[in-house]
């Protein structure tokens, strides 16, 4: 042990007034993942692949480095992740027409059918959530949640959504 000071008293709402909020985004995230994670672990993949299933989904034909912008996340690991769902059907690759350095993802059937999988589960959640909520509390929630998001990248997020058929 070091010599640091044991400290046994808890923190409270006096030392970060949000332990509350904090605690509640920590335990609904966690609920909110555990059906997908189940599903996903049966196909020997996590949260990192359901990421990308979902955005590559949402807009087919997004571009790796749209995607790298999306997720946050290095190339190695996208690398990796994208691999996997190649190998696996889930997810293909074509050069883009315009630019043939571009790599677009496009999901393949398995890969919609999985991602709706995934997405109709979480979505039973939400609407159990909202079943208690009226619009507009259903409009503060989704507002909230926007304005947890850094100012920086609102507008970027705004502006996600489906791409539509390309």
């Amino acid at each position: 042990m070091t010599d640091s000071e044991i400290v046994k008293t808890s923190m409270s709402e006096d030392d970060c007034e949000n332990f509350r909020t904090i605690e509640l985004l920590f335990f609904a995230y966690r609920s909110f993942i555990t059906d997908a994670d189940e599903v996903l672990a049966d196909y020997g993949f996590g949260r990192a692949h359901h990421r990308v299933l979902h955005f590559v989904n949402r807009r087919p034909g997004l571009s790796v480095a749209e995607l790298l912008e999306i997720l946050k996340i290095t190339k190695q690991s996208l690398s990796r992740v994208l691999r996997d769902l190649m190998d696996s059907g889930h997810i293909a690759q074509e050069r883009g027409a315009i630019d043939g350095r571009r790599r677009l993802l496009y999901p393949t059937k398995e890969g919609r059918a999985l991602a709706l999988r995934l997405s109709q589960l979480q979505s039973r959640r939400i609407n159990a959530a909202f079943e208690r909520q009226d619009n507009e509390g259903r409009r503060n929630v989704e507002e909230f949640l926007r304005l947890m998001i850094d100012p920086e990248d609102r507008d970027f997020v705004d502006q996600l959504g489906p791409r539509g058929d390309i």
